[in-house]
């Protein structure tokens, strides 16, 4: 794949953005391994897409399928070989960026923060932002796609809506109508409960791996 080609996993994940998603028929689509060495499992409703470096067909013996089977335990622990890193499944949220003046600072000395060595691990372009409330990365993340995430400083002192303030404030860093996409943990109510209340839609769920797999 060219590198100034788009990754074609782009593609579906900003028709889904845009409301058309692929068909609900329970198959599995395989598409070419993501740059740097990471693969991935998305899900859709009814249709999964699979990123890997694997032939198609090995992919297809396993029997995933387009019903939750991509994101079966069993199925990503092959696809990323027995000593492979697996990520946690997300939820993938996406909405429209609002641009305009911004409203958060560029932050220059967060290299060192959790959430910032987190994305420079998975993702390029990598922006950081943020105030007194949190900090927030944007940044080119799963096939090319612009994320957004973020970090409240002290997420249990009781400050309510802080969460989805810094949300909105961080979509003006992104231009208006330009699709902005957050993997947010199922299991991490707060976080989810604030994207949806500032308008992110769930379109799906995702996982990154990372293969090590034997040379053959």
């Amino acid at each position: 794949m060219a590198a100034d080609r788009p990754h074609p996993l782009l593609g579906y994940l900003l028709d889904a953005a845009g409301g058309q998603f692929p068909p609900a028929d329970g198959s599995v689509t395989v598409l070419p391994a993501l740059p740097g060495g990471l693969e991935c499992s998305v899900a859709f409703t009814g249709h999964a897409v699979v990123a890997t470096a694997l032939p198609t067909v090995d992919v297809h013996a396993q029997r995933p399928d387009g019903f939750g089977g991509s994101l079966a335990p069993d199925f990503l622990r092959w696809l990323a070989g027995p000593g492979g890193w697996i990520d946690v499944v997300d939820a993938t949220l996406t909405r429209g960026g609002i641009g305009g003046e911004p409203r958060l600072r560029p932050l220059s000395d967060a290299g060192d923060h959790p959430r910032v060595r987190h994305a420079l691990e998975l993702r390029t372009r990598v922006r950081v932002y943020g105030d007194e409330r949190g900090l927030v990365t944007i940044a080119e993340g799963l096939a090319g796609r612009t994320e957004l995430s973020l970090e409240l400083h002290r997420p249990n002192d009781g400050s309510r809506g802080h969460g989805r303030s810094l949300i909105t404030d961080a979509l003006t860093l992104v231009p208006a109508g330009e699709p902005v996409f957050a993997a947010v943990a199922p299991g991490n109510a707060r976080s989810l409960r604030a994207f949806l209340a500032v308008g992110f839609n769930p379109i799906g769920s995702e996982v990154l791996l990372r293969p090590a797999r034997p040379r053959g």
